[in-house]
């Protein structure tokens, strides 16, 4: 299975990734892949850009090594309603939303009520992808989450970072069994994404794709296998 897009990375401006965009733009190139979304953190996780960061994203070019850039945010989950550290007047600009929940802008809290944030968060038709529901440390019902991502058409992420041997995600690969049987069982789809903070790991989804043939996940359930499959699940929560 070739994976055509990649939607989650972070440049320098993330306060902790240590690659340019530029840098990211040549090695997807040289990766064949066809789109690749820049999504930097949000102003509430430390060391991250000021919002005024991504109110100039619009000076990016939309191609860049004949590879298509597209511009956003893995904005930060703040408060127990759902909200995150970007207005939805900004929202509105961002090509990609990611929306995920990070210990050092809230603290988690049983699965109960962690699911019930994650909800909260699906409310908001800007946001288009939850990214890396896969931490044993912030506990998720998957069974709920994924009847859910299906009802509001939200992608759900399956983060390649997480399933590697160095990631800080605890139970990452059992985690991410559940979430998929639950998508398949609920007609979810989901996002394959490097979540990367070097641009050498851009297009690296072999971690991921492993487990996916595992467990026979479908592929038009993965919403990255084509750049068209891709835009419309991008923009149907929008209207």
């Amino acid at each position: 299975m070739k994976l055509v897009a990649d939607c989650h990375f972070h440049t320098v401006s993330s306060g902790h990734a240590y690659s340019t965009l530029d840098e990211y733009a040549r090695e997807a190139s040289m990766k064949s892949l066809e789109l690749i979304a820049m999504t930097d953190h949000g102003p509430a996780m430390p060391g991250s850009a000021n919002i005024y960061y991504f109110h100039n994203l619009r000076v990016i070019p939309n191609y860049l090594y004949d590879v298509e850039i597209l511009k956003g945010m893995e904005a930060n989950i703040i408060g127990t309603d759902g909200s995150l550290d970007i207005s939805d007047l900004d929202a509105e600009m961002m090509d990609v939303l990611i929306a995920s929940f990070h210990m050092p802008c809230l603290r988690p809290g049983t699965i109960q009520e962690n699911t019930r944030v994650y909800l909260e968060v699906m409310k908001n038709k800007y946001v288009n992808v939850i990214g890396h529901p896969d931490d044993s440390r912030i506990p998720v019902d998957y069974e709920v989450l994924t009847r859910a991502a299906a009802e509001y058409d939200i992608l759900l992420e399956i983060n390649n970072s997480s399933l590697r041997p160095i990631s800080f995600r605890a139970n990452a690969k059992e985690n991410y069994i559940r979430l998929l049987e639950g998508c398949a069982k609920h007609n979810a789809s989901v996002i394959v994404n490097t979540d990367s903070h070097i641009h050498t790991d851009i297009g690296e989804f072999n971690e991921a794709l492993t487990l996916i043939r595992e467990v026979g996940f479908p592929k038009d359930l993965i919403a990255n296998t084509s750049v068209e499959r891709l835009k419309k699940k991008l923009v149907s929560r929008r209207g």
